[in-house]
């Protein structure tokens, strides 16, 4: 089993100082995804939560939409593929689209839209925004440890349910997707935290993951706050403790002014 980071060593070059650091780096590792005995692609990801990576694949391509459609996952023992039995046969898609994740994503699925918008998922109140930020850079092990990798979250407004490291940020919703069907996890409401900008790619992939809020700590991109408009989704960038941007329907954060009551509020009305 491949780990997630390994030791280096480097050279920190400072005012009138020359030190060699010991520290950690993130691992950036090749990982073939093998579908009924037949490989389609290569994943360029943190070798962590690879079977959970690989079944959250395919359910966001939507190739698969159970946990139920999986006989059999393995990971082989140099951990460098990811071997998926279905309980159906699936046809390879004969052409995969590069994105643009960090790290070169790819995708067969050109933004379809979920099969209504959302219209509902609760209120959120504006001064909770960024105690869940904070829920979720306190739940970054991989970052602490090596720094160098992108972390995204599933939660319901109040806790986080299932968390994600990678070095790529589409990877993270993969594997989320992953844990919540193997592990049969279903939140009544579903927001994502991350702090990749969110792409089109990591807004369809958590529109398949049922979220009617998606919160970042940095920018959306121009088609993902397009297609966050058309589905109903609640986009939320750049998001701090005290401060952060609405780019679509509002309608769904509560501003409130701060108060010890307001803040024992419970998070959805």
């Amino acid at each position: 089993m491949k780990q997630a980071n390994q030791p280096i060593h480097y050279h920190q070059v400072s005012p009138g100082r020359w030190e060699t650091i010991d520290a950690e780096v993130i691992v950036e590792t090749p990982v073939s995804l093998t579908v009924n005995g037949e490989v389609w692609l290569t994943f360029m990801c943190t070798p962590v939560d690879l079977e959970h990576m690989a079944v959250g694949f395919l359910f966001n391509e939507g190739l698969i939409n159970s946990v139920d459609e999986v006989e059999d996952v393995r990971l082989c023992a140099s951990g460098d593929n990811v071997d998926v039995w279905l309980s159906h046969s699936v046809e390879k898609p004969d052409k995969w689209r590069r994105t643009s994740g960090c790290t070169g994503g790819m995708t067969s699925v050109m933004s379809e839209s979920p099969a209504q918008p959302f219209t509902n998922g609760g209120v959120l109140n504006a001064n909770q925004v960024g105690e869940l930020i904070n829920q979720l850079f306190e739940s970054q092990q991989l970052y602490r440890a090596s720094g160098g990798v992108h972390t995204s979250a599933l939660s319901d407004g109040q806790r986080i349910w299932v968390v994600a490291e990678d070095i790529g940020r589409h990877n993270t919703l993969d594997k989320i997707a992953g844990h919540c069907l193997m592990e049969r996890i279903n939140p009544p409401r579903r927001i994502i935290l991350t702090t990749g900008r969110i792409s089109s790619e990591m807004l369809q992939k958590s529109a398949r993951l049922k979220a009617s809020v998606v919160i970042s700590r940095t920018s959306p991109s121009s088609l993902s706050i397009e297609l966050a408009q058309k589905w109903g989704i609640t986009l939320i960038g750049y998001a701090r403790r005290n401060r952060f941007n609405i780019y679509t329907h509002p309608e769904r954060v509560l501003f409130a002014p701060e108060s010890k009551d307001a803040e024992e509020e419970p998070i959805f009305a």
